[in-house]
């Protein structure tokens, strides 16, 4: 019997805000509430590092980041430095693996074969380069999706972008997840596929290959905190 998995699209929303919605749910999924979740998120400028991300891979120094807007936020999930802004899909998934596989490598490359498969079903042929230290997906060798997760008691967080219409300019204050390789988008690669049109492939793909089943489409996240973090929204 599927599972039964929960879109929610929080819109665009400043990476603090969506966090702590995530965590919300993440000690729900530890004590057996809520249901599982992936969220969908645009965030405004901002730069992450992961637990055991390199500092030297932030080329920005903190003048520059507050002169262009963009905010930094230490975190623990996995992976390097990354940036996330305008025009990127970012998904969030929370989700319980004691009731799917209890295998952190397997959850990964799950993640991974959503986002290929869902860009393929947009006219996208992209791929997983089987290297270590080259996680995510590409397209050709520049890449277009990265992958950053954390797993606590096997309830996931953290999870992937998706440089959908993203200004790439952006990628020049970092060294991307610590790789000196270009980074592409949707439509830099040709397509005019719209984020909703990306959310609506990832989703599906990710539910066929989590053998979830959705319960209903993309909604906004119901809980008062939601309206809180918009209400800060940077525009």
């Amino acid at each position: 019997m599927k599972r039964p998995l929960q879109i929610v699209d929080l819109g665009r929303m400043r990476y603090s805000g969506a966090h702590q919605i995530q965590m919300q749910l993440v000690e729900q999924r530890k004590h057996g509430e809520g249901v599982d979740t992936l969220f969908f998120v645009e965030h405004p400028h901002v730069i992450t590092i992961g637990r055991n991300g390199k500092q030297r891979n932030l080329l920005a120094s903190a003048d520059v980041m507050a002169r262009t807007g963009i905010e930094f936020y230490e975190t623990d999930r996995g992976g390097d430095v990354t940036y996330h802004g305008p025009g990127q899909l970012v998904g969030y998934p929370v989700l319980d693996l004691r009731e799917w596989k209890r295998d952190v490598h397997a959850y990964f490359q799950g993640v991974e074969q959503a986002l290929i498969h869902a860009l393929g079903v947009l006219g996208i042929s992209a791929r997983r380069i089987p290297e270590r230290g080259l996680e995510g997906v590409w397209v050709g060798d520049a890449k277009i999706a990265a992958l950053g997760i954390h797993i606590s008691r096997w309830i996931t967080s953290h999870g992937f972008a998706l440089n959908v219409n993203t200004d790439l300019t952006y990628f020049q204050y970092i060294v991307p997840c610590g790789l000196n390789r270009p980074v592409c988008s949707v439509r830099s690669v040709g397509s005019d596929a719209t984020r909703e049109q990306c959310m609506s492939a990832v989703t599906d793909s990710f539910a066929a290959i989590f053998d979830y089943h959705l319960l209903d489409e993309a909604k906004p996240w119901p809980a008062q905190l939601a309206h809180q973090q918009h209400s800060q929204e940077i525009r």
